[in-house]
């Protein structure tokens, strides 16, 4: 038996098991109807319709809005085709029904029952957004300019004129409402913007423009955004939304690409309520690369409109004075962030650079100051240059960044960082409450400031600004580590432990997960555990000394003196080839209860001002010396005795 002509048939089927109903529309899967939303349910129809052939975007725009009608295609179009893959369970990187054309559109590759006849396409529905469009649209030229109207009845040409300029007040105004009746979205995540720029794509440009919008919406008050390095982790992952939503606690989720083209630059954003699986709003904006953060801001300031958080006066000026950047300065900015965030010794070393030149570029780009203040304070802090190389030059800049920008809750942060590391408690203090009175969602200024509040005793503060800044990125690895820091500087090992494995499960291989899961079992008594984290940390770390001497710490604990002593040995010896922070040899010593030995690195490591030197009044290692009278001369030194001030 024959099959009917397409035209008169009532499904398309499609695949092993799937058919398409024409009438009513709908997706089956043998006799189970599958739920997909009308305007995916139209696009996959319309792949079905050309089998094999490429359907570009514009074709797809065209059929589905509309001709003439503007739309962002690039992310309402993704999205109806990920809905579409998620009902078919098909995976994008091994498609086995719709494959992507990059640049160009899909592809159907799956076998289809029959290829639809010219009369089935001329009698597809109009959609009914296409329909309203096309109703909204003003009267033919042709109407205005008869004669009868314009010369007898001139009245009825401005009331028309006129009724026309209301109509079109009414509609922009009614797209721009936020219903009343919605919940509130209190909680976004941006995800990894697309890079759709033509020809080599480099993964610094789509991953800085992603981070930049994620700072200017952090700037909205009410609105929590999670922080770069948790939505970074779904990079390249096909999960559905409603999942990151639930691992990243929030309602709603901003999906995008960017496309550069020499000096011009396109952001194109979607804002999607993840409780119901609602597109909230979808637009492009483009402007030359100088003027990017302006399209920054108007993005931000749209989802702002969409998500009903109300803009102080403040937060209002942020996203309305957006200055010109050189376009120069802008891509070595975006270089520079790409490499700091790396958080290794060639990453800090690379991103100090580009920073370095955005700064000679635009010498009034206050962001790439902070920049270049963060990567030489992290080369400091993790002992891959000294103090004297990395602080001075960390510091100058950040003072910089604060005078440019005083508004800049980035910059007060790094310049409160960089006072902690010069021993300037009152200053550092003070420079982080300004950080998170300009910015509340800012998750770094709650990390570094919980790790003052350590320092300094505070540990229940300094615990409550940890959970903050885990709040505001849950998936970032060094603020989770962090966490357990605050609980092993408190002296609560078991709770430093529990903390260090959760972050550990997140991610095997991160070093410093398994240094404080490690030091935490030491102190905890558990030894022979805390010896084999620890031994794993410095192979992860690549035999960092900073790493290395908490193993010999291990060691000595242990009982495992010969060993620790030649741990000791060695980065004694390595200490005249590069840098390596004495405060770790003074822990080593201190490990094996050498008072002398102890005491004489704590002396190098105060005069060195190394920067580990601000945990010698919490640091368990040394608590068997905290009643000798020349550590409490050094805590003195550093200011870390009630009412004394640093040297």
């Amino acid at each position: 038996m024959t099959s009917p002509p397409i035209g008169l048939q009532q499904s398309i089927s499609f695949g092993e098991d799937f058919a398409l109903d024409l009438r009513p529309r709908r997706l089956r899967r043998r006799t189970h109807v599958v739920k997909l939303e009308r305007i995916p349910l139209e696009i996959l129809l319309q792949l079905l319709e050309h089998p094999g052939e490429v359907v570009t975007r514009e074709e797809i725009v065209a059929r589905v809005w509309g001709e003439g009608v503007f739309l962002d295609s690039d992310n309402s179009i993704r999205g109806a085709i990920r809905k579409i893959r998620q009902v078919l369970k098909d995976d994008p990187a091994q498609p086995r029904y719709i494959q992507t054309i990059t640049g160009h559109g899909y592809r159907f590759i799956a076998p289809v029952l029959s290829r639809p006849s010219e009369e089935h396409r001329a009698n597809v529905p109009m959609p009914k957004e296409q329909k309203e469009l096309r109703a909204e649209a003003p009267l033919h030229p042709r109407r205005l300019r008869e004669p009868s109207v314009l010369h007898t009845h001139p009245w009825l040409v401005l009331g028309v004129i006129t009724l026309l300029a209301l109509a079109a007040v009414y509609l922009i105004s009614k797209s721009r409402r936020i219903d009343a009746t919605a919940p509130r979205i209190r909680s976004i995540a941006v995800l990894p913007l697309d890079d759709l720029s033509p020809g080599a794509r480099e993964e610094y440009f789509a991953d800085g423009m992603t981070d930049e919008l994620i700072t200017e919406l952090a700037r909205i008050p009410g609105l929590r955004v999670v922080s770069r390095t948790s939505v970074m982790q779904n990079k390249g992952m096909r999960k559905p939304l409603s999942q990151i939503a639930r691992e990243l606690n929030v309602e709603a989720v901003v999906e995008g690409s960017v496309v550069r083209s020499g000096d011009r630059v396109r952001i194109t954003a979607q804002l999607i309520d993840t409780r119901s699986d609602k597109h909230l709003w979808a637009q492009s904006f483009e402007g030359p690369l100088g003027d990017v953060l302006s399209l920054q801001d108007s993005v931000a300031r749209e989802i702002s409109l969409r998500t009903s958080a109300v803009l102080t006066p403040a937060a209002q000026t942020k996203l309305t004075n957006a200055k010109h950047i050189d376009p120069e300065a802008y891509v070595a900015y975006l270089k520079g962030r790409y490499y700091w965030n790396k958080r290794t010794a060639d990453g800090l070393q690379k991103g100090s650079i580009y920073f370095q030149q955005a700064m000679e570029k635009d010498p009034a780009y206050a962001e790439a100051y902070s920049g270049f203040a963060d990567c030489k304070s992290g080369l400091a802090w993790h002992g891959f240059l000294s103090p004297d190389e990395a602080l001075p030059k960390a510091y100058a800049a950040a003072l910089k960044a604060t005078e440019i920008d005083p508004r800049s809750a980035e910059a007060h942060a790094s310049l409160a960082l960089l006072l902690s590391h010069r021993w300037d408690w009152p200053g550092a203090e003070a420079e982080f409450k300004r950080a998170l009175q300009l910015n509340p969602h800012y998750a770094n200024a709650h990390h570094w400031y919980g790790d003052y509040l350590s320092i300094k005793g505070r540990h229940d503060e300094a615990l409550l600004q940890a959970r903050q800044a885990l709040e505001l990125d849950p998936l970032n690895l060094m603020i989770g580590t962090w966490v357990a820091q605050r609980y092993y500087l408190a002296r609560k090992y078991a709770l430093a432990i529990e903390q260090s494995r959760q972050t550990v499960a997140l991610d095997p291989n991160f070093a410093a997960a398994h240094l404080l899961l490690g030091d935490s079992y030491v102190q905890a008594g558990l030894h022979k555990q805390g010896l084999a984290e620890l031994q794993l940390a410095s192979t992860l770390s690549g035999s960092s000394p900073l790493y290395l001497a908490q193993v010999a710490v291990a060691q000595a604990v242990a009982g495992n003196r010969t060993e620790a002593l030649r741990i000791a040995a060695r980065l004694e010896k390595l200490s005249r080839e590069r840098y390596v922070s004495p405060y770790g040899l003074a822990q080593i010593y201190a490990a094996l209860n050498d008072k002398e030995q102890t005491l004489r690195w704590l002396q190098v490591a105060y005069d060195d001002h190394a920067v580990w030197m601000s945990y010698l009044a919490v640091d368990p290692v040394f608590d068997r010396f905290r009643e000798d009278q020349r550590f409490q001369d050094l805590l003195r030194g550093v200011g870390l005795l009630p009412g004394s001030v640093a040297n």
